[in-house]
């Protein structure tokens, strides 16, 4: 898989519980982006992660979109 195809989803919201992802209100998540890297997709994950730091119940992550999409190809590091 080239690296152009490793495309992540960076969304967040309020969650129930911190420690898992089941969150509150499926229609106030917030869809960040679609990313073409890893490194792209974590930048955006972080400024949003770091704007709502003191809400322990928001709750911002990294989808990594091509392990879905295509989850018989392998893993290449």
């Amino acid at each position: 898989m080239s690296e152009r195809s490793k495309i992540h989803l960076v969304m967040g919201g309020r969650v129930k519980d911190p420690r898992g992802l089941d969150y509150e209100n499926l229609d106030q998540v917030d869809l960040v982006g679609v990313y073409p890297n890893y490194e792209e997709a974590e930048e955006a994950w972080r400024s949003n992660a770091q704007r709502t730091v003191d809400d322990a119940e928001m709750k911002y992550v990294i989808v990594h979109l091509h392990k879905i999409l295509e989850p018989e190809l392998p893993v290449e590091e």
